[in-house]
């Protein structure tokens, strides 16, 4: 028998000002919190079994860096892009996120093989989800 392949893991760590409302806003879209990395400083949400979004507040946040903390509702350092299995998943992610309280990001991109669309989270960190048609990735 052999051993399986080690799977490697995302760990997005994002700065948030109300950490509260940022769990509420995240488990709205669907998202699980793991509560063995969770606390009054931070939160561990569940994107997959292999992607993890753990939301630190502000003061928390700045102890794992001597830079200073950006605001992402007015610069852009990262976009943060989840697949989607179906064009219809990414209407139903980004219309989740917005109904709690995300903004639109971006324009919809739709080259008919591939499809996506954008929100800003509560503290404006852009998350794209996007569907790829798979005979398309096939080559």
């Amino acid at each position: 028998m052999s051993t399986p392949a080690y799977q490697q893991m995302v760990f997005v760590n994002l700065p948030v000002s109300d950490l509260d409302a940022s769990k509420k806003f995240f488990t709205e879209l669907g998202y699980s919190i793991n509560p063995q990395f969770s606390d009054e400083n931070a939160a561990s949400i569940v994107i997959s079994d292999n992607i993890v979004a753990m939301l630190l507040t502000k003061p928390f946040y700045a102890t794992f860096t001597k830079k200073e903390i950006a605001d992402a509702t007015k610069t852009s350092q990262v976009m943060i892009a989840l697949s989607a299995e179906s064009r219809e998943k990414v209407d139903e992610l980004v219309d989740r996120a917005l109904a709690a309280g995300g903004s639109p990001a971006n324009e919809t991109q739709d080259h008919g093989f591939m499809y996506g669309r954008s929100f800003d989270d509560l503290d404006g960190h852009t998350w794209e989800v996007v569907w790829m048609d798979p005979a398309a990735i096939q080559g």
